[in-house]
């Protein structure tokens, strides 16, 4: 029997041992929301200002989608099927917006390409947003820049800046990926509390813009 005619005979064979390897489980992508919402009434007394929320950037590492845990040793642990709803800086921006329009500090919260006169502007970066697994506690930080428009063609000028951070202690029990997501909206929610209580604290100067 020749060479070739061995190998066809052969090859069902080496097919029907291919079928009997186990197949690797299909793992499901679980994507989270990333919504903290202000609670209680509005600041009693506003700036009267428009303000200008400009677009959340994301600090080198902080674009991806996936859930950040830091282990023990320090290293970055990314999720591969525990995913934010979208990149989390996106997710942020429109809930540090939300928050903002529900304190009442400002007449309105604009967005880029507004016609409306914005003498304040906010510009800010998400610098962290983890879940530190030694610890068990989530945490999340922005780096915040207040400007003041400038008049004409003159360049906005800087009235404050500010590292606010906020954290989050994790849940006992349950599913891990939904209590480590669970605690890093928790800890922006409090880096949204901190920031609100700083632009408060700087109304009166806001209101003589």
């Amino acid at each position: 029997m020749s060479a070739p005619r061995r190998a066809l005979l052969g090859l069902p064979l080496l097919l029907g041992a291919c079928s009997v390897l186990p197949e690797r489980p299909f793992i499901e992508t679980r994507r989270h929301p990333l919504a903290p919402a202000r609670t209680g009434a509005p600041v009693a007394s506003g700036s009267g200002r428009v303000l200008l929320l400009r677009t959340l950037r994301a600090a080198p590492g902080l674009e991806a989608r996936g859930l950040r845990r830091i282990r023990p040793d320090g290293t970055l642990d990314l999720a591969f099927y525990e995913e934010w709803l979208a990149p989390p800086a996106e997710l942020a921006e429109q809930a540090l917006r939300e928050w903002l329009i529900a304190s009442g500090l400002f007449a309105a919260v604009a967005a880029p390409g507004t016609r409306l006169a914005t003498p304040l502007i906010l510009e800010a970066e998400l610098t962290a947003l983890d879940y530190r697994l030694a610890d068990g506690e989530a945490r999340a930080g922005l780096a915040v820049l207040l400007l003041r428009e400038g008049a004409g063609a003159a360049e906005a000028r800087v009235i404050a800046q500010r590292l606010v951070t906020g954290t989050a202690r994790g849940a006992q029990g349950g599913d891990p990926g939904l209590r480590q997501a669970a605690a890093m909206a928790e800890a922006l929610r409090a880096a949204f509390l901190a920031l609100e209580a700083w632009l408060t604290s700087l109304l009166p100067e806001l209101r003589r813009v």
